[in-house]
């Protein structure tokens, strides 16, 4: 039976010498280099000659921070190309930093750029702000098609606001990021059609068709071609559907040399089930097993419609599947012990760790945080994989509304759970509430930040 599978022990990996991949230096270096050519280019462009009155000085930092905002975008659009190298290189949770901090800067520049702009025109033209915003958006070409692509990138931005997207069904925040694309395509053509500084300057315009042709052709390949191709060449497909518990449902994914994807316990795939309702939709879901070659099991909670309709699908259903990604592995330990902390369906990627992570006897503890024994997941596995490890196992039961639950998890209740807490390193997962509490608590409780490792549960 393939539930028994989860207990079978995996052999480690070997690990093999790797050439020099791509490092955080190159990408700051290449980053500032093109940078620095944005700026070179508007100031070869005569832009410094238009600072002799208050309306030029506006209207020439409203063009260069267009160009800045146009250059953070198509950043942009690659951190979301999910590069394997760049991912390698800094990792899942800090190019989700990155992607935040990134595009709220570089929607700040493109509305500065249109606030400067219209002042810097209205001054020099001596017209009203709302004649002169009237004169742009009808009489210069692509200005209100760029107007729409700005309100397009607005609402993506708005969409990703934390506290915004916790209330969106992922459905919804996934086609809302689709008009950053819609965005991006009328900010290009606006550009190039009436930007000042492409203008009789065959450099700047090959430069820029050059970014932003090379970002769509990242999108394209790393987004599309290449789950396709990999689904053709691994021949992904369900071969077994099992309930877990009320709402929890597990899936074991067959196919052949999975063991060329390279995954790693603790690491998480965006998956595509190609049914007839949801081919369109690709959702994050971490390994709940380690890898063994041969197969790969997510267990899923139905929080929406999608992982709500996992429980539908048919064995034999064929799956697209990107990835591996993810830095939530045993690479990131650097002390002899670890605690591993699960919150709710969290536990997924820390029951593959418990499974294969190095240590011996009383190196790993587990502290599962459920509401009541009816939400714990793998109880049987988890038993069964401590025992098995030599692992303290800690369930942690209680509702978070309950007064008498508030002190859980706690920094002087992990400190009893674990009384050599600051000597690990510590590994969390779970509902983007309860990782950021743990965090918290972990900060009080005197562990250091470099020695906690979390997963973006929430993406």
């Amino acid at each position: 039976m393939l539930e028994r599978m989860a207990s079978v022990a995996i052999p480690r990996h070997r690990v093999h010498a790797r050439a020099r991949g791509l490092t955080g230096f190159d990408l700051a270096a290449l980053f500032t280099g093109n940078l620095v050519l944005v700026a070179g280019l508007w100031w070869r462009g005569g832009e410094l000659s238009n600072l002799h009155q208050i309306g030029g000085v506006l209207t020439s930092g409203g063009r260069l921070a267009g160009l800045l905002g146009a250059y953070l975008i198509l950043v942009q659009v690659l951190l979301l190309a999910r590069i394997p190298a760049l991912e390698r290189a800094v990792g899942f949770e800090r190019l989700t930093f990155w992607h935040r901090v990134n595009g709220r800067t570089a929607l700040g520049l493109l509305i500065a750029h249109a606030a400067l702009i219209s002042i810097g025109y209205a001054l020099t033209d001596r017209l009203s702000l709302p004649r002169e915003v009237w004169s742009l958006l009808t009489t210069f070409p692509g200005v209100l098609t760029a107007t729409a692509g700005l309100l397009a990138l607005s609402g993506v931005v708005v969409a990703s606001v934390v506290i915004v997207r916790r209330r969106l069904r992922y459905e919804t925040w996934y086609f809302v990021h689709l008009y950053s694309y819609l965005g991006i395509a009328l900010a290009f053509s606006h550009q190039i059609a009436t930007g000042h500084d492409f203008a009789g300057n065959p450099v700047a315009q090959v430069y820029w068709k050059s970014l932003y042709a090379g970002s769509l052709a990242a999108l394209v390949v790393f987004r599309v071609a290449a789950p396709i191709a990999r689904g053709f060449y691994h021949r992904l497909q369900v071969i077994d559907v099992i309930a877990e518990g009320p709402g929890v449902v597990t899936l074991w994914i067959g196919g052949r040399r999975l063991d060329r994807l390279a995954a790693r316990s603790g690491q998480f795939f965006l998956f595509r089930f190609l049914t007839r309702d949801r081919w369109w939709e690709a959702h994050p879901y971490s390994l709940s097993c380690a890898p063994d070659g041969r197969h790969l099991r997510i267990t899923v909670k139905a929080l929406g419609d999608f992982s709500a309709s996992l429980a539908r699908v048919r064995p034999g259903t064929r799956v697209l599947a990107e990835g591996p990604f993810g830095s939530f592995t045993a690479a990131a330990r650097r002390r002899r012990r670890a605690l591993l902390i699960a919150g709710g369906v969290g536990i997924t990627p820390i029951r593959a760790l418990l499974q294969d992570m190095p240590g011996g006897p009383g190196d790993m503890t587990v502290v599962y945080r459920a509401v009541g024994e009816r939400d714990v997941i793998f109880r049987e596995e988890l038993d069964e994989l401590a025992s098995r490890r030599g692992a303290e196992l800690h369930y942690v039961l209680g509702d978070h509304r309950d007064p008498a639950a508030r002190e859980l998890l706690g920094p002087a209740h992990l400190r009893h759970l674990v009384p050599d807490l600051r000597a690990r390193d510590v590994f969390v997962c779970g509902p983007p509430a309860m990782a950021d509490a743990v965090r918290r608590t972990l900060r009080r409780a005197g562990v250091p930040r470099r020695q906690v490792i979390c997963e973006g549960f929430g993406y």
